[in-house]
């Protein structure tokens, strides 16, 4: 079984660096636009194959969930609330200086309201085991969200993938027994097209 990790594409809130947690923000259009750009990827990919769609339920993922599959002509399930962002209590719809300004620096070691890393490990490699176990047997591709994937590598892999995970990142997840084995980490060549047009 292969499982395709993506965070889902920007939105308003992303760009302007505040913390979405749970609060349901939608993409903007640039987000949108990503989200087609990693579709045309995974159509155009010979070496994979994708059989169904899942997402957190939040509509950032439902709406990047629901254009990925048209494009590849695959069903979206039902979405599945443990692959929902960390609930991130007060700070949520804060930037970094906003939440400096009212707590300080060291905010993120205050209770605010936002979940621990330990729940939202249990809760994201409870969801993994179990897509392993009632789909085994297909490749998935799972759109979630940047805390709960940062959390969820740690989780598997300790120290050994501590990239920023970026807006509509692929990493693919091989399930061999009761390992899952890393084939592919954070990848975001689909977006270079982005990336030069804003240059030139």
């Amino acid at each position: 079984m292969l499982v395709g990790l993506i965070r889902h594409g920007l939105t308003d809130w992303n760009a302007a660096g505040k913390i979405q947690g749970q609060s349901d923000i939608p993409l903007n259009d640039e987000g949108r636009r990503q989200a087609r750009l990693l579709a045309s990827r995974l159509l155009e990919e010979r070496e994979y194959r994708w059989d169904f769609v899942i997402t957190s339920g939040l509509a950032r993922a439902e709406e990047t969930g629901r254009i990925i599959a048209d494009k590849l002509g695959i069903p979206v399930y039902e979405p599945d609330s443990r692959i929902m962002e960390r609930a991130f209590g007060q700070i949520e719809g804060m930037t970094a200086l906003e939440r400096e300004a009212k707590w300080g620096k060291e905010w993120h070691s205050l209770e605010l309201g936002q979940e621990k890393d330990e729940e939202i490990r249990n809760r994201a490699l409870a969801f993994l085991r179990e897509l392993g176990e009632r789909y085994g047997d297909k490749n998935a591709l799972v759109v979630t969200h940047g805390g709960l994937l940062a959390q969820l590598f740690t989780a598997l892999y300790r120290d050994r993938c501590s990239e920023r995970i970026g807006n509509l990142s692929l990493t693919i997840l091989e399930k061999r027994e009761t390992e899952w084995d890393l084939r592919l980490y954070n990848c975001t060549r689909h977006l270079e097209e982005i990336i030069e047009e804003s240059r030139s």
